[in-house]
């Protein structure tokens, strides 16, 4: 088995379609002919996908990452692995509408539960950010160890909230509670994308390594001075 067809069996396991109702019965009947093979939905796609795949891209790992995070928007997060241009300096503006706030005024400012990862416990400060008109915030930061420590949380039905600009070794896709995570391993530079989608260039700054998740229509980003395994178990201790 050649690595890209390994990566694309990988990449396949994330497809989650459900399968199509069985109507062969009903439709063997009005035709009068054998039934066919059932297949699931899942391998068609998936079968599709390689197809795609392997006709437009050289075999490497490299390929398959740069299109597959070209092309994914994941808890709010826009993820491309192409080289990020040189990295902001000095200190970066706050996030729109950003002010530090007790953590049950916070919980009251915003429109999802914040929830507290057991392992770190209670953050020495609270941060919430992007009013909306009713003012209702957007994200919800918890901070820790003077800040070097980070958890963002936002609500996962806006389609954006972060543009990062990926620089090597990039995006890893792992798991979070059996889910679908990307950990980024690295530094890179991370921008603020408002509620209309526009890039905040006076927020960019240099971010250290981050795990990115969802859980119950939340998205969470985690950044610190982390390995990735260290990480992992964060996010599954939330609260």
């Amino acid at each position: 088995m050649g690595d890209l067809e390994r990566e694309l069996r990988d990449l396949s396991a994330w497809l989650d379609t459900p399968d199509p109702p069985d109507v062969t019965a009903r439709v063997r009947v009005r035709l009068g002919t054998p039934a066919p093979r059932r297949r699931r939905w899942r391998s068609l796609a998936a079968v599709a996908l390689v197809a795609l795949l392997v006709a437009v891209l050289p075999p490497t790992r490299g390929a398959i990452a740069d299109v597959v995070t070209g092309l994914l928007r994941f808890a709010g997060v826009s993820i491309a692995t192409s080289p990020a241009p040189t990295p902001p300096g000095g200190t970066a503006s706050p996030l729109p509408g950003q002010r530090a706030v007790a953590l049950d005024e916070a919980q009251r400012s915003v429109r999802f539960p914040i929830r507290l990862p057991a392992m770190l416990g209670t953050p020495e400060q609270v941060l919430v950010a992007d009013p909306d008109a009713t003012g209702r915030y957007r994200v919800a930061t918890l901070l820790y160890d003077g800040a070097a420590l980070r958890v963002d949380a936002f609500d996962g039905h806006l389609d954006l909230a972060f543009h990062k600009e990926v620089t090597p070794p990039g995006a890893n896709w792992v798991q979070v509670n059996g889910d679908f995570a990307v950990w980024v391993d690295g530094p890179h530079v991370l921008s603020y994308v408002d509620r209309a989608g526009g890039i905040r260039r006076e927020t960019a700054r240099l971010a250290g390594s981050t795990l990115i998740w969802q859980d119950n229509d939340v998205s969470y980003r985690l950044e610190g001075t982390l390995t990735k395994a260290e990480a992992i178990e964060i996010a599954r201790s939330l609260g």
